[in-house]
């Protein structure tokens, strides 16, 4: 699996016009589904996340995780996370088919609400607007491949 997290003050996104999911403080998670993640790689990237420090502290230090500020997530589904880059148009067959991606894409959901989490989502497959306010800007990637 693979996912950008990006620490940040607001995001939202929006399907058809409608707001479909919003939050002020946490994190805008872009996560994408491999053809060989399995549920085990799944709940470990969920509680990587989960448990990252990278909310400032008293100091000015990035120390604090998003339990810790009170955050939320807002997860937006991203085959194009697993795009190959190798010409000018690019390719997805590196990504997932939805009968993987979906059932993990909505077990990370799962695995982050179970851990007390506030967690709002676009809809898999959906063309959706999403928008963001960064806040740093502090952006991590995960891949669960290396």
């Amino acid at each position: 699996m693979r996912a950008v997290v990006t620490r940040v003050s607001s995001a939202s996104v929006t399907i058809d016009g409608v707001v479909e999911g919003a939050i002020e403080q946490g994190y805008l998670i872009l996560l994408g589904v491999g053809p060989n993640d399995t549920e085990a790689v799944c709940d470990k990237l969920a509680e990587k996340i989960c448990n990252l420090r990278v909310f400032e502290d008293e100091q000015g230090k990035m120390n604090l995780s998003l339990e810790q500020v009170g955050g939320s997530m807002l997860v937006i589904s991203q085959f194009t996370l697993y795009a190959d880059t190798s010409s000018r148009r690019p390719g997805f067959s590196k990504a997932a088919k939805p009968d993987l991606a979906i059932p993990l894409y909505e077990r990370f959901l799962d695995q982050c609400r179970q851990r007390g989490f506030s967690v709002e989502h676009g809809r898999f497959g959906a063309d959706m607007k999403v928008a963001s306010v960064n806040d740093g800007p502090v952006t991590i990637l995960f891949d669960t491949e290396q």
